[in-house]
């Protein structure tokens, strides 16, 4: 039997497995779209700390960062894992109390109830388009591995992939998503430690690799660098860093948590098996920069080195490992995307939209919006650029409203609308006159600017609204820092 017809055998009966898991979990999905897509409200921390850090080390960071680190060493992948790592902390730190009390389905519902329907429908939008392109570079990620290992045409890998991620999402929602997470991400931690120290010991150890390596490897900070370059440098820290406190993907899972010192925990516990495990292809990359020099492609650099140092069996084992990352990655934002759709925008069309016919429209706009991501997927393939730039349009327009209106009680619509309009204009002027600037840091900072000086002189006109819970009570802004603790149970 070939490695080929091995490791073909070894992904499907993987795909399989998640299938079944999927529709296990289906039973507990439940009739109402509370349990679809914030499971209850009552994930443990164990599921819910995992499910976080499955659905963040994706693709980018499993084969975009190996890449990126294979070309620039640890500069090259400032966003992720360690922007990444980043976001996981900031999140439990400033944002994830104060929301699982909201006990909203979406963050675009804050949005609404602090600045009015049109804000969020530009939060909703900029969302789905960002978990859309983010699904589509981890589908391009299913099709490399694919292509690379068996053989079989990159188009076939991300149709495939895309299909199975489909139906388990559809059929089960979080607790299905959740689930299959948390299987995937053992699978992903076994597979690359594994691989790891196949390849220490077939190079003869770190003391033969070290000495090799060009003496800025490991240096995290540009050197001699330009404006422009510092810039670009801070941009990188923040297209994850920041832009990503407001995403979808991590904010349902803080509504899905059993309480709010569950929802704090799991996210600190999230940025340290997020880092951990990510400077795992991180470091395989910078041992391949030594050992395989030339890679014409060096996103492929864990798949080659699965195959020059592991058994065909072994291979398909660890196969499982890779597609186990990009698909509990794909599966979060594919479920967010949805959960946007049927939550904030279906209302626009629909005034009264009952809880069984919001269930159907989620279930329904997954493989609709996971079938825009096989086009984008197809017609773009560059895993880690397309992951960072999927999340430009939240950065411009969503994060600064976000962040000020949990943070500021003076934060009103005016300052809301300004700040978007003001972010996403200078982005799209960076784009086409200054493209060497990061055109969506820049409009990050103008928009805080404009936000800072419209919200108080607008504050008669147009007074802030109150913070709302899901029943429509208010909220106070006070006890929000995630400075519960971590071991002791609190009531």
């Amino acid at each position: 039997m070939s490695s080929e017809t091995i490791i073909f055998i070894g992904v499907a009966c993987y795909l399989v497995i998640m299938l079944v898991i999927g529709i296990y979990a289906s039973k507990r999905a439940g009739a109402s779209s509370s349990s679809f897509i914030v499971a209850g409200r009552n994930m443990p921390i164990w599921l819910c700390s995992t499910t976080i850090v499955a659905t963040w080390f994706g693709g980018g960071t499993m084969l975009g960062g190996a890449g990126a680190s294979y070309e620039g060493g640890l500069l090259g992948v400032i966003a992720d894992p360690f922007g990444g790592a980043l976001c996981l902390f900031l999140v439990g730190f400033f944002f994830v109390r104060i929301f699982r009390r909201l006990r909203l389905l979406t963050f675009i519902e804050f949005m609404e109830n602090r600045y009015g329907r049109v804000a969020a429908t530009i939060a909703a939008i900029g969302s789905i388009s960002s978990n859309v392109g983010w699904t589509g570079a981890l589908l391009v990620a299913f099709g490399v591995v694919f292509q690379t290992l068996t053989g079989i045409p990159l188009e076939i890998g991300i149709i495939g992939g895309a299909v199975v991620v489909f139906i388990y999402t559809a059929a089960g929602g979080m607790w299905a998503v959740a689930m299959t997470d948390f299987v995937q991400m053992v699978v992903i931690a076994v597979g690359l430690i594994c691989l790891l120290i196949v390849v220490l010991i077939d190079v003869g150890g770190w003391g033969n690799i070290g000495p090799q390596l060009p003496a800025d490897t490991f240096r995290m900070t540009p050197r001699d660098a330009s404006a422009s370059v510092w810039l670009n440098y801070l941009r990188a820290w923040l297209i994850f860093g920041l832009a990503d406190v407001s995403a979808q993907t991590l904010m349902q899972r803080a509504f899905s948590a059993k309480n709010e010192q569950v929802a704090q925990n799991s996210f600190y516990l999230a940025g340290f098996g997020h880092l951990s495990i990510g400077m795992i292809p991180v470091t395989l990359g910078i041992i391949a920069s030594v050992t395989m020099p030339g890679l014409t492609d060096p996103e492929t650099v864990i798949p080659a080195l699965a195959l020059a140092h592991l058994h065909p069996v072994a291979i398909a084992i660890f196969v499982g490992a890779i597609l186990a990352a990009i698909m509990s990655s794909a599966d979060s934002a594919l479920l967010a995307a949805a959960s946007v759709f049927s939550v904030n925008i279906l209302p626009l069309f629909k005034r009264q939209v009952s809880d069984r016919q919001r269930l159907l429209a989620t279930r329904i706009a997954i493989p609709v919006f996971g079938s825009i991501a096989v086009y984008v997927a197809i017609r773009v393939q560059v895993v880690y650029n397309l992951i960072l730039d999927a999340n430009s349009v939240i950065l411009v327009c969503v994060t600064i409203p976000f962040i000020v209106g949990i943070w500021w009680p003076k934060a009103n619509r005016s300052g809301a609308l300004a700040s978007m309009a003001t972010g996403f204009l200078v982005w799209f002027i960076c784009i086409i006159y200054a493209p060497e600037l990061p055109g969506d840091l820049m409009g990050l900072l103008a928009g805080l600017v404009v936000f800072l000086i419209v919200a108080p002189l607008t504050q008669k006109l147009d007074p802030p609204r109150p913070l709302l819970n899901s029943d429509g009570e208010e909220v106070e802004f006070k006890n929000r820092l995630g400075v519960l603790p971590l071991f002791r149970r609190v009531t």
